[in-house]
């Protein structure tokens, strides 16, 4: 039998959720190959980079879309169950489940536009006619987009112990600090769940920055960041960068325009995209290398 596409897979793995048990991935796997009489052969059929599955990754892309449409739900690393929208979805007796569909889910919309893929079509035209360049680009959109996710919630989970960890790894790998033993001595002193400490700006110490990175549910204030500058003039430092897990108000990011103290405030979003770019907490799966025609090879005297 041929492997399904992601698309044919979405409704057989919302309806294997419809106990409203908390499910391992690894259990989705087994019940679909067997649901649609998969060999072996097939099941171990792997993606052209040759690092995955072909199955288990269009299993894991179903999953991801209806998470993200709120059918499924991902409390923990590889573990998922269904919603009440997802039980309410079952209920319509649908005979499948599309990207037109989840449409509906203003949840699923956002996704699509925080990735950038377009949620219109044009006349006459559809997806296929994009060209290879344009439908890389936008998948690299979205895998980017997934694995950020799932990393902001990994350091959410962190504790704050393995949280300071992170912060002095990537301070370092940027360039801060010096070396990660000079960093590890200065960060990590107060007890709030958070950690604060003045480092070197390079390795040679001719300027020092304030460092406060908190754990966050909610956004940081204004007054969080006003008793930041404050710790910062008392230490007679002009620099400093606070980060945190969650987000910033608009009237925090606006008093920290306003001030003569060069200060960056970095969200949870900006941070994972830190430790994606310095590989702190990611390691690269695949590489793709696009290529094109050199014309000055080709140039003739």
């Amino acid at each position: 039998m041929v492997i399904p596409k992601y698309l044919e897979l979405m409704l057989p793995l919302l309806e294997f959720a419809k106990d409203g048990r908390e499910h391992q991935v690894r259990e989705a796997y087994e019940y679909l190959a067997e649901k649609f009489e998969l060999t072996d052969e097939e099941r171990k059929e792997l993606l052209s980079s040759g690092t995955q599955s072909l199955f288990e990754n269009r299993v894991g892309w179903a999953r991801t879309y209806l998470v993200k449409a709120g059918l499924l739900e991902s409390k923990k690393r590889g573990y998922f169950n269904i919603t009440e929208r997802g039980l309410g979805v079952l209920k319509e007796g649908l005979e499948e489940i599309n990207l037109e569909y989840l449409k509906i889910y203003p949840e699923f919309m956002d996704f699509l536009k925080s990735v950038k893929i377009s949620t219109k079509t044009t006349p006459g035209k559809d997806r296929n006619e994009s060209t290879p360049l344009e439908i890389i680009e936008e998948n690299f959109q979205l895998l980017r987009k997934n694995i950020s996710d799932e990393l902001l919630q990994k350091v959410k989970e962190s504790s704050p112990g393995f949280f300071e960890k992170l912060v002095i790894d990537l301070l370092v790998k940027m360039g801060y600090g010096g070396t990660r033993k000079d960093t590890a001595k200065v960060i990590g002193k107060s007890g709030d769940g958070g950690i604060d400490g003045i480092i070197n700006e390079d390795r040679l110490g001719l300027d020092v920055i304030y460092v406060q990175a908190k754990k966050w549910e909610g956004n940081i204030s204004r007054p969080e960041i006003q008793k930041f500058v404050g710790a910062l003039e008392g230490q007679k430092a002009k620099k400093g960068i606070f980060i945190t897990t969650s987000n910033f108000s608009e009237k925090a990011k606006d008093y920290i325009s306003q001030i003569n103290s060069k200060v960056i405030l970095i969200d949870g979003e900006q941070l994972v995209d830190f430790m994606i770019e310095n590989n702190i907490g990611v390691s690269k799966e695949v590489a793709y290398e696009i290529k094109r025609i050199d014309m000055d090879y080709f140039t003739e005297d």
